[in-house]
């Protein structure tokens, strides 16, 4: 297998008067799911385009093992790529659309059998492209990403369109090509989409990264020592907690957020004021908390929130 690793490094863009890639710099490394996460216009779909030399960077470079994609042969077995779920042939049928870009590669033509069936499209092959749904339409993307069974792929919003079962379906599906030992990027502006998919996230806003880091060190910042508590008598909770505490938030359902204080010491001071409590346990923060921390300034547009000023 080609060396898998993709390297974007110091990437400029503009687009007229906007900065479209502001030194975005990142690794895609094998065998593991990296997500590439960040608000719309935060520079994802570029970066992508430019690392298959669909668009030019003014300064630095975009490299799949080590070259631009440009200058390698029979890309599709460098590099597997989803931008665009809807680029296809409307009329054409999924085996045939499959059937062409394998030839276009020099590739055999039972491939496109076999990644039908990957792509759980086995059953659907001899349709027309056109009257898929989107999330077929992504499966069938997938597939073609995976004709000349790649060392790295490069995935943008594969969830859209997707149902339950489909996004089940893609999470395993991309688990286990890292597993194989590919390099599997995977842009989505929706964290929640990557929670028990990605081991590494790359989080980018306004054209620049903002975090890299493995998904375990992203929880543990976003968790930032948070207590739970849950107490029947939650008003006297927070009185006893807000002396030592940093701060004390209720969340509205029984329950109260603390930060400043270990958890032993929230028990002991409840326990010495006689104030009941059910729970008292650390904060489990999702990939969603700390998405949101990360690109709270980065956001372009954002609605004011409820009292705030407009």
């Amino acid at each position: 297998m080609h060396d898998a690793t993709i390297t974007v490094e110091g990437l400029r863009k503009r687009f007229g008067p906007t900065l479209a890639l502001d030194g975005m710099t990142f690794t895609v490394r094998p065998g593991r799911v990296t997500g590439f996460v960040g608000p719309n216009g935060a520079g994802k779909s570029t970066t992508m385009r430019v690392i298959l030399g669909l668009d030019a960077a003014e300064e630095g470079r975009a490299l799949v093992g080590g070259r631009p994609y440009r200058g390698l042969g029979r890309p599709l077995c460098h590099l597997g790529s989803l931008l665009d779920a809807a680029a296809l042939q409307p009329g054409r049928t999924a085996r045939n659309h499959l059937l062409w870009l394998a030839h276009s590669q020099g590739l055999p033509g039972r491939r496109a059998d076999e990644v039908l069936e990957l792509a759980g499209l086995g059953g659907v092959g001899r349709r027309r492209a056109g009257g898929f749904s989107l999330g077929m339409r992504q499966r069938l993307g997938i597939a073609a990403a995976l004709l000349g069974d790649p060392p790295a792929l490069m995935l943008d919003e594969p969830f859209n369109g997707m149902d339950p079962e489909g996004i089940i379906w893609m999470r395993t599906f991309l688990r286990d090509l890292a597993r194989e030992g590919r390099a599997v990027l995977v842009s989505s502006h929706l964290m929640s989409e990557l929670q028990g998919t990605a081991d590494h996230v790359v989080v980018v806003g306004r054209g620049r990264v903002i975090a890299d880091a493995g998904v375990a060190e992203l929880l543990a910042g976003a968790a930032n020592g948070r207590i739970v508590v849950r107490s029947s008598a939650i008003d006297r909770a927070s009185g006893v907690l807000r002396e030592h505490a940093e701060s004390v938030l209720p969340n509205g359902d029984g329950t109260l957020t603390v930060t400043g204080v270990a958890a032993e010491e929230v028990i002991a001071r409840l326990s010495a004021a006689g104030v009941p409590f059910s729970e008292v346990s650390a904060h489990r923060a999702t990939l969603e908390d700390a998405y949101l921390d990360l690109t709270r300034d980065a956001v372009e547009f954002r609605a004011p929130a409820p009292g705030e000023a407009r």
